[in-house]
């Protein structure tokens, strides 16, 4: 059995769950922001860093890498994160992404579409070591009920968007 965590979503809310992932692809806790899935991956405004537009694009089932996805997880992937970036420059007006995987994690494969803001290159650079200091920034200073709102707003876009 996984240990449970603590977790704190971008309104707040804490929540103790053992799998973020299973817990956002069934429903027990709700992301803030759901985007239409596919087939075999779920699409999200990140849980915990109110930076709109960044979204996690994870499996619906436990692997950590892209090797271990089928043939119909491959095709599906691509095809969804390629739709989900288009989403973002269309909708949003996003030009640059980072498109991170991390191995290292209990929960399921997952990869960040991590839009680049004129105010993060400003503030912290842009490497990609710039990248944790941004979202801790945005933990700690954007949980506005303003930005929360663009948030919500970005989400709406998005779901608009993919929807079509």
């Amino acid at each position: 059995m996984q240990k449970k965590s603590e977790i704190t979503d971008i309104n707040g809310t804490k929540k103790d769950i053992a799998c973020l992932s299973c817990a956002i692809v069934n429903r027990n806790v709700t992301p803030p922001g759901a985007l239409p899935v596919s087939d075999f991956f779920d699409a999200h405004q990140d849980y915990e860093v109110p930076i709109p537009g960044f979204i996690i694009l994870a499996s619906k089932r436990h692997i950590q890498s892209v090797d271990e996805f089928t043939k119909e997880e491959q095709q599906d992937f691509i095809q969804f994160l390629s739709r989900l970036r288009k989403a973002m420059r269309e909708s949003l007006g996003i030009e640059k992404v980072e498109l991170i995987q991390d191995e290292d994690t209990r929960h399921h494969f997952h990869m960040w579409l991590f839009p680049r803001y004129d105010w993060m290159e400003e503030k912290f650079g842009r490497k990609i070591e710039s990248i944790r200091p941004a979202m801790k920034y945005a933990q700690e200073n954007m949980k506005t009920e303003e930005n929360l709102a663009t948030i919500k707003e970005s989400v709406q876009k998005l779901k608009t968007f993919l929807e079509q």
